[in-house]
């Protein structure tokens, strides 16, 4: 057991997930968010601590790994989803979806790595999204930057094989929550709990990429095949 870092101290994914390795996998739990978060919250089985974390300070990213001492488990989940219509008319909201989604992400991740690198063990959550499996007309930008990501984390995985270091990549669909709020739901869409659910069992079981609901990987290995005319249509 040990200390788990919750990146995006305030997300209903991350939360979920953290206070699901409580007691077994950590016994220090730190949230890190711009402000940080207050109150802190409770959970059962491990000291939980605030700090302070602003993705889009890149220059903040180091003290904040090396501060936080030895990272057991480090769970990467801010993002933001951005306005798709705003972004097609205003540069700099687009630039600012990419630069947290994407850009944020590459730095984080790799100061996560060379830290856990140097001591020879350690593991990585890193969410993606069935956006960037083939990116739609209905939210390019956040599509965008999420394919960016996917292939970053998934080279990052590879490089980190046989270091003691291991990447866990979550792909899920639509989830029902704040960032989705007063959005319709898409086909297959799941809870923040259903996609910890998922995530533990995946660091449980030894699994180091997982889609959810499992369905979407097998509707995706289709759907990069359809033809452009038709999935530009698709709404979301």
């Amino acid at each position: 057991m040990g200390t788990v870092l919750l990146l995006g101290g305030r997300s209903e994914i991350g939360l979920a997930v953290v206070r699901r390795l409580a007691g077994r996998e950590a016994t220090r739990v730190v949230l890190a968010a711009r402000g940080g978060v207050e109150p802190v919250p409770e959970i059962p089985g491990a000291a939980v601590e605030s700090v302070d974390f602003d993705a889009d300070d890149l220059a903040a990213h180091r003290p904040l790994v090396e501060g936080t001492g030895e990272i057991d488990v480090a769970v990467v989940a801010f993002g933001i989803l951005g306005d798709q219509a705003r972004a097609e008319a205003d540069p700099a909201h687009a630039v600012q979806v990419v630069h947290t989604d994407y850009v944020a992400h590459v730095q984080v991740l790799t100061e996560l790595a060379n830290h856990m690198r140097a001591r020879g063990r350690g593991t990585i959550v890193v969410y993606s999204s069935v956006a960037g499996a083939r990116v739609r007309r209905a939210n390019y930008v956040y599509g965008s930057a999420k394919a960016g990501l996917d292939g970053f984390a998934s080279g990052l995985a590879d490089a980190l094989h046989g270091t003691g270091v291991r990447l866990v990549l979550v792909r899920p669909g639509f989830v029902i929550g704040r960032m989705t709020e007063g959005m319709s739901p898409a086909p297959f869409s799941s809870t923040p709990d259903q996609v910890a659910d998922a995530t533990v069992a995946a660091l449980r079981g030894g699994r180091d990429e997982v889609w959810v609901p499992r369905v979407l990987q097998p509707l995706f290995a289709v759907a990069r095949h359809l033809p452009r005319a038709l999935w530009r249509r698709l709404p979301r």
